[in-house]
């Protein structure tokens, strides 16, 4: 009786409480990287605190994550050109130890590309789509009940370039990302300042080139990632080499995009090393934050909710070097950013009347750490 008394009580302190959620951290490893893989660690949304992190598994480059939508798999784009002695990089899908955060590889699968910097998986939970940098490709990969990833069911080649002869030499592909009715697939190309669109058929796990299958970006930009409105009706790419944003408005029947805006991410004096990283739409709507990179901070923008056009609110700093990806927390009071060049995980409040971050006292230290994303306490 007693035995079985400390069985229930280790299970019970295994218990998240109602303002805790699991974080899973992605990193590059390689290198002077003090990181050996995907960390975890937990997130409370009431006080704002991190917990220090722990190692979830030992993994190569594991730079952007994934969560399937039973929340207990994890994909991750492994960031190298040299899977299984092949000029391609690779994905791994992971099993989620809920009671602790550990991660149990389930297989992994060539991506068909060089340094696969970034994926999503549908909404029916049925597929992964993957963006290539190198190569400049993008490429669909069946889930299997078990959580495993199938050989790729589709691979689509951009072409093209652009005029920065060392960064637009080619096509490079840097995310792709779903509508929320999930009928097509926004591939944004860092090389061909094009932002590609696709039906995406979730039967057959295939990319076709929509009526309207690509919208120019002004020339030079280098679009990086894409954020679609809650509404559908507007979008979001970051240009990652001239720190601006490009608002559009969305045909949601046709999945068209036109070009409305062109903002700057930074104060009109600054003159240091210009690169945007991750562009990000609040969940309700209202707000869009997209991170610079030599400046260290987090733009801010308050969306008109009308015509989708941005206005500057704050520009506010990370407390660190190289911010790169961050998430907003499910109540939507709180943005997580990493800052890959100080090793560090910041918290950053947000103000859901105005938008602005205010940074906070909680941080943690993680190795190179690129990519975050959260487990929702619940699910």
């Amino acid at each position: 009786m007693r035995f079985i008394a400390f069985l229930v009580l280790l299970s019970t302190a295994w218990e998240l409480t109602a303002a805790e959620h699991r974080v899973f951290i992605g990193t590059y490893s390689r290198g002077d990287s003090a990181s050996k893989g995907i960390y975890t660690c937990l997130f409370d949304d009431e006080s704002g605190r991190l917990t220090s992190p722990t190692l979830a598994t030992e993994a190569d480059n594991p730079s952007f994550l994934a969560i399937h939508p039973s929340q207990d798999v994890v994909f991750a784009c492994n960031e190298t050109n040299d899977f299984g002695g092949e000029s391609t990089g690779a994905v791994s899908a992971f099993r989620v130890n809920r009671s602790d955060g550990t991660l149990t590889l389930v297989n992994q699968q060539p991506t068909g590309g060089g340094a696969p910097c970034h994926c999503n998986v549908d909404a029916t939970g049925r597929y992964l789509l993957l963006a290539n940098y190198v190569g400049g490709n993008v490429a669909v990969f069946p889930i299997e009940k078990s959580g495993a990833l199938a050989a790729r069911s589709c691979l689509i080649n951009h072409v093209g370039s652009g005029p920065n002869s060392q960064r637009q030499e080619a096509p490079h592909a840097h995310s792709i990302n779903l509508s929320t009715e999930n009928r097509f697939a926004y591939a944004a190309d860092l090389g061909t300042d094009r932002i590609m669109i696709y039906r995406f058929d979730d039967q057959a796990g295939r990319l076709v080139p929509s009526a309207a299958d690509s919208v120019p970006i002004p020339a030079g930009g280098g679009p990086r990632h894409f954020s679609i409105h809650p509404s559908g009706r507007f979008a979001f790419t970051n240009n990652e080499l001239t720190c601006e944003v490009t608002a559009f408005s969305r045909n949601s029947t046709t999945g068209a995009l036109t070009a409305i805006q062109q903002i700057s991410t930074l104060p009109e004096n600054f003159d240091g090393r210009k690169s945007t990283a991750e562009c990000l739409v609040h969940p309700n709507g209202r707000f869009l934050y997209v991170s610079n990179r030599g400046h260290d901070s987090i733009a801010v923008y308050d969306i008109d909710q009308k015509n989708g056009r941005l206005t500057m609110v704050d520009i506010e700093k990370t407390a660190g070097r190289e911010p790169r990806n961050f998430v907003i927390d499910p109540t939507g009071r709180w943005l997580l950013a990493e800052n890959q060049n100080s090793d560090s995980v910041v918290v950053m409040k947000i103000d859901t009347a105005t938008g602005a971050l205010t940074p906070t006292l909680s941080t943690i230290s993680v190795g190179k750490p690129v990519c975050i994303r959260i487990i929702t306490n619940g699910s």
